[in-house]
């Protein structure tokens, strides 16, 4: 499988077997995605990587806050920005339409809706769950790093015949999850990221979100017509 391949095939996984993947599969993983780039090899990353028992306790956490507010934990690292514009916003919303119609999950259907995206917090069924941590130091160049990392895992993963999702939505119980981790006070948990087996018969992993054509993202300077 070439790079091409690979960009192409990973697609946020919303449902998976379970198979179980041992500690060395998810060790060897991050030995191939250790080689991300990052500015003056800083390296600005750290993973928790979940099973089991672990993993159990993560949800549970998740359940137990949300249950008491489904809005989340205040914090200063808010998912979205308060506003988000055109086109941005029709993009966000497509790709989340487009999901509930492979579930047949109507729009007025709020219950189904608020139960599926709770899926996120028992990682969609995946059988390992990881969490991404950066210091508060860094900057945004970092987070940028922290992110080619996260890409470059996703793409392995592809490589090895699994399938991820990156969870953003584990940043609404992030200052739960900092102190069930015991981390110090210089660190934040970014998101997590769902890891195993996809279940391709499952309707929801037929979704292959839009991506804008070239034209609409660059320009080209100072090249030579031919």
């Amino acid at each position: 499988m070439d790079v091409a391949d690979a960009l192409y095939k990973r697609i946020s996984i919303r449902a998976f077997k379970d198979t179980p993947i041992d500690e060395q599969a998810v060790r060897t993983l991050l030995d191939k995605a250790r080689w991300a780039p990052s500015g003056g090899n800083l390296q600005p990353w750290k993973v928790i990587a979940v099973s089991g028992d672990e993993k159990a306790a993560c949800s549970a956490l998740a359940g137990e806050v949300l249950a008491k507010n489904p809005g989340g934990e205040a914090g200063d690292y808010p998912i979205y920005p308060e506003t988000v514009e055109e086109p941005y916003r029709s993009r966000r919303f497509k790709v989340g339409e487009d999901m509930y119609e492979k579930l047949s999950i109507p729009r007025d259907d709020k219950a189904a809706r608020f139960a599926r995206l709770a899926e996120n917090y028992n990682f969609f069924g995946a059988p390992v769950g990881m969490f991404f941590v950066i210091d508060r130091s860094m900057g945004h160049g970092q987070w940028a790093h922290l992110g080619m990392f996260m890409q470059s895992l996703a793409l392995v993963a592809v490589e090895e015949g699994y399938g991820t999702c990156m969870q953003e939505a584990w940043g609404m119980v992030r200052a739960s999850l900092h102190a069930h981790f015991g981390l110090p006070d210089n660190e934040v948990v970014y998101c997590g990221l769902a890891l195993g087996v996809p279940d391709m018969s499952h309707a929801v992993n037929t979704l292959r979100s839009d991506r804008a054509a070239v034209d609409e993202f660059s320009t080209f300077r100072g090249f030579k017509t031919s």
